[in-house]
C-alpha cells in the first residue's frame, strides 16, 4: 500500500485523475523554486519527483511524470525557469525524460512496502544517481545525432561531463533524496499516529 492509497482509499478514476493533476502541479511549482547551494543553486524539481513516486507508487508516479512532460510539450511553462517543450531540444532533455524512471523507481520501492527513512533515502539516492544516465546520454550522444554541438554545453568528454553535469549537483541531489525520504516516512508516521 502506498501513502496515497492509505490517505485516499477510494482510487476511482476521477480520484486518480485529480492525483495526477495535483502531482504534476506540485512538480511544476517545485521546479520554479531555486535554493542557493554551493557550488550551484538547485531547484526542488527532483525532490517533488521523488515525493510523488514514493507517495503514489510506480504506476501512478510514472503516469504523473508523463502528464507533467506532456504539459511541457504542449507549451505550458512547467519546467525549471518556466520552461516548456523547447527544453526537449536543449541540454536537459535527457534529465526530463529520466524523471519518469526516477518516479517509477521510487514508486516501486513504495509498492514493495518500503516506509522507513533510511531505506527510502537509499532508494532516493540510487534513483537520483540513475537519473544521470539518460541525462548524460542525451548530452553526449543523442544531441549530436540531432546535430546539436554538445561541446558548447561542456559535454565533449567524460571528464567534462563529470565536471559540468554531475559533480556540481551531487550535494544538492543527496540533500533532496534525504529530504524526500524524511517527508514521506514522516507522512507514514503521522498517519500511524492519527490512527492510534
Amino acid at each position: 500500500m502506498t501513502l496515497a492509497k492509505a490517505l485516499v482509499p477510494s482510487q476511482s478514476l476521477p480520484v486518480r485523475l485529480l492525483m495526477v493533476a495535483g502531482g504534476s502541479l506540485f512538480i511544476a511549482l517545485a521546479a520554479q523554486v531555486t535554493v542557493p547551494m554551493i557550488p550551484v543553486p538547485v531547484t526542488l524539481q527532483t525532490l517533488a519527483v521523488l515525493i510523488v513516486g514514493f507517495a503514489y507508487g510506480s504506476r501512478m508516479g510514472a503516469l504523473t511524470l508523463l502528464a507533467y512532460l506532456g504539459e511541457g510539450a504542449m507549451g505550458l511553462p512547467v519546467f525549471a525557469n518556466f520552461g516548456n517543450g523547447a527544453a526537449f531540444f536543449g541540454p536537459t532533455a535527457g534529465f526530463l525524460l529520466g524523471f519518469v524512471l526516477m518516479a517509477w523507481l521510487a514508486g516501486l520501492a513504495a509498492d514493495r512496502g518500503l516506509r522507513g527513512p533510511v531505506g527510502l533515502a537509499l532508494v532516493a539516492i540510487a534513483a537520483s544517481a540513475l537519473l544521470y544516465l539518460p541525462g548524460i546520454l542525451w548530452a553526449m550522444s543523442l544531441a549530436e545525432l540531432a546535430g546539436i554541438d554538445t561541446a558548447r554545453w561542456g559535454a565533449d568528454s567524460l571528464g567534462s561531463v563529470w565536471t559540468y553535469y554531475m559533480a556540481p549537483f551531487l550535494i544538492g541531489d543527496a540533500v533532496k533524496a534525504v529530504l524526500a525520504a524524511l517527508i514521506v516516512s514522516g507522512g507514514w508516521a503521522a498517519l500511524k499516529g492519527r490512527r492510534a
